[in-house]
């Protein structure tokens, strides 16, 4: 039966503290270093390891000269620890939120394009409904949300249909046209619309929104060609700086292009039909989001409107 046996029957004993132990040790690839940052000793640290593997009836850790890797029943417990503490962390910041006087948090996050215009009278509505109620907003791509989402960190997001959305529950809730932002002294700055077949070959400024990042990536193969970026930035206006100089043009969200206010840019609409972004609202399960996390889907899924 090997070292681990048969395990039938025999109840499991991990407490939160192995839990996190476990996640330190694999994020750091070390017993030494997870021991460092949880304030145990090294044996103290193989000891619990070694008690949850007997517990268990199997190999978590892969020991060599360099470190630790998981094996497939360490990656495992790996996902359900992350859940499980993920879970524990948004219990306590309910159970505080209620001795603070708040009834309620939500964890919500968004990328550029719904931050930009959609959520900003649809999160005031909601709070002034809900005085009680509080929301954490965070601005991140949309692979990063949905992979947050996935993994509990998160209640709802609002992103872009060029994301992974697979595992994930989503509702429709907004549309998103995507510009071309150039110089006013770009050849394109006079077209009412242009089609991206025609700017595919310009360098390029990149933008943040690893997912529209992506989605540009692949159009361009469909054509045959490849987009040079000479820079890639996370700001907006640094963007806009870059692109007013005449060192390239960019590909935005409408919302956050004509945000910008800057009078050496022209704002020219992709006219390809894949150009119009559909936005979604998701979530793991919204059956099983929290009542709070429910109410703010539910306004969140009302409207069905194109971003101005």
């Amino acid at each position: 039966m090997g070292k681990f046996g048969r395990n039938e029957g025999k109840a499991l004993r991990f407490d939160l503290t192995d839990l996190r132990l476990f996640l330190t040790v694999v994020e750091q690839g070390s017993l030494t270093r997870g021991a460092e940052i949880m304030n145990l000793a090294l044996a103290s640290v193989s000891e619990r390891i070694s008690g949850m593997e007997a517990s268990l009836g199997a190999q978590l850790l892969e020991r060599n000269r360099r470190g630790v890797t998981t094996t497939a029943a360490g990656d495992a417990l790996m996902r359900h620890a992350r859940l499980i503490l993920g879970q524990v962390e948004q219990m306590r910041g309910e159970l505080r939120g209620y001795g603070a006087g708040l009834k309620g948090r939500i964890r919500l996050l968004s990328n550029t394009a719904g931050l930009a215009s959609f959520l900003p009278h649809q999160l005031g509505r909601f709070l002034l409904a809900y005085p009680d109620l509080s929301i954490d907003l965070h601005e991140r791509p949309s692979t990063e949300i949905a992979l947050a989402i996935a993994e509990g960190r998160a209640d709802l997001g609002v992103v872009a249909d060029t994301a992974d959305l697979a595992a994930l529950q989503t509702r429709f809730i907004a549309q998103d046209q995507l510009v071309v932002v150039a110089s006013k002294t770009h050849r394109i700055s006079d077209q009412r619309s242009i089609a991206f077949a025609e700017v595919v070959g310009e360098p390029f400024i990149g933008s943040s929104d690893a997912a529209l990042e992506a989605h540009l990536g692949e159009r361009a193969a469909r054509l045959g060609r490849q987009i040079y970026y000479r820079i890639q930035l996370r700001r907006i206006e640094n963007i806009a700086m870059m692109v007013e100089s005449g060192v390239g043009i960019a590909i935005l969200s409408e919302a956050p292009a004509k945000d910008l206010r800057h009078p050496g840019l022209a704002i020219v609409p992709l006219r390809d039909t894949w150009a119009l972004r559909q936005l979604y609202l998701c979530a793991r399960d919204f059956s099983a989001l929290t009542p709070h996390a429910g109410l703010l889907a539910q306004q969140l899924m009302e409207p069905k409107v194109a971003i101005p």
